[in-house]
């Protein structure tokens, strides 16, 4: 057994028990950033932030809300919006942190493609990243049909729907995913478990494993450099910290994060009380009704570019139904970005502009994604189904194209 000393204070204490002194320079002072980074760095902290005030408005929201059919619509927009003492603004901190989470996970996400932080030995931070991405994916879609208006139930029905074009057991998988033979009250208790215990637990996970992916590979930076971090860390160590390329998580980095977490915090609340309304669809003030269907279904923003890939594929294919074409284009975008890694063919980790190939790729590719999101929104009818036909199938093609792309940039280079 080991031998304890008295202890001279409570920090002492926990440290001969937890030895905490270790844990803090492996995770804070010892933990070893890259100079060369801008304000695109901060993101992970951002989104840290976020979904914790995603946790602390929905534990407020949870306790007034019924997931019952019957009560769920009038819980949200009369018990929680007009009778409990600032139950509008937990509602409104949600459904803006709701939707800027996903603002930030796409610039975090977009940041590690330009700058290439997902290959050479950063595999694992992409992948549970990209995981992260389909979790907080599912926690939003599962989100969106709590209040249970309108657009809250037909976006379910649609969803789910989905599910029947897998073959074989499609329609039986429908019916488990809902628990009954439609969207129903059986529907809502299982979104709600989903979304307010089982997919934050899951989430909690992948950030845990997200942020020890990070340890061995470390942080990328602007230029791409790859740092000695052991002998940098030596020299920061010994007191030449100005020709050191790195600096420690804390106190330096983590202040660098805070300034920018100040400004996105300024920029939230604008948004919570001025501006709410953008994560609110007019739509969904309405309580659901399966015997009125709204004239255009569609979901929140940051699904507008997948679901424009689902229903850009309008027309039969010879035997192949459309709405399988749509099905197979669907899956297909929401797995691609999972294998990035893979389909990246240049062996040198290097920022886009460094990649003449790559760089216009990526750009068409932001170009696309953005055609994607507005005409997602816009009823599928005349030329808006034929741009979203050709977004999607461009979508489709930048990907099977990229490995060829990226081998001629790394042949161009001599590698």
């Amino acid at each position: 057994m080991a031998k304890f000393t008295k202890a001279n204070s409570v920090g002492e204490w926990l440290d001969q028990r937890l030895n905490t002194t270790a844990l803090n320079k492996v995770l804070m002072t010892e933990y070893w950033i890259p100079k060369d980074i801008n304000f695109l760095w901060a993101m992970g902290v951002l989104l840290a932030t976020t979904f914790g005030i995603l946790v602390i408005s929905g534990l407020f929201l949870m306790m007034y809300y019924k997931p019952d059919v019957n009560l769920a619509f009038d819980s949200v927009n009369y018990t929680i919006m007009q009778e409990v003492a600032y139950g509008w603004l937990f509602r409104h901190m949600h459904g803006v942190a709701a939707s800027v989470v996903f603002l930030i996970i796409y610039i975090h996400m977009f940041t590690g493609i330009y700058y290439g932080s997902y290959k050479q030995g950063r595999e694992m931070i992409w992948i549970s990243g990209m995981l992260l991405f389909m979790t907080f994916s599912a926690a939003g879609f599962s989100g969106y049909m709590l209040p249970w208006g309108q657009m809250s139930y037909w976006a379910a029905m649609v969803i789910t729907n989905l599910f029947g074009g897998v073959p074989i057991i499609g329609d039986a998988l429908v019916v488990w995913i809902r628990g009954d033979f439609n969207v129903a009250d059986a529907t809502l208790t299982r979104f709600f478990m989903l979304h307010v215990f089982l997919l934050p637990i899951v989430i909690m996970g992948l950030i845990g494993l997200h942020f020890y992916t990070l340890r061995i590979p470390h942080v990328n930076n602007q230029s791409s450099e790859d740092i000695d971090f052991d002998a940098e860390a030596e020299k920061y160590l010994s007191g030449n910290k100005k020709e050191s390329k790195v600096i420690p998580f804390w106190p330096i980095f983590i202040s660098k994060d805070l300034a920018v977490l100040g400004i996105f915090l300024i920029f939230y609340f604008y948004l919570v009380f001025f501006h709410y309304n953008f994560a609110m669809d007019p739509v969904n003030f309405d309580p659901a009704d399966n015997m009125v269907t709204p004239a255009h279904i569609y979901p929140e923003w940051y699904f507008l570019w997948s679901y424009e890939v689902l229903r850009g594929f309008f027309f039969d294919v010879g035997p192949i139904k459309a709405f399988d074409i749509g099905l197979a284009a669907f899956g297909f975008a929401n797995a691609i970005f999972l294998l990035l890694p893979f389909l990246d063919r240049d062996p040198a980790v290097l920022p886009a502009y460094k990649r003449p190939g790559f760089n216009v790729w990526f750009w068409i590719l932001m170009v696309d994604l953005i055609v994607l999101t507005v005409y997602g929104k816009l009823p599928p009818t005349g030329i808006n189904a034929w741009v979203g036909f050709v977004s999607a199938m461009l979508f489709i093609i930048l990907f099977l194209v990229l490995p060829i792309i990226t081998k001629a940039d790394a042949k161009k280079r001599g590698a």
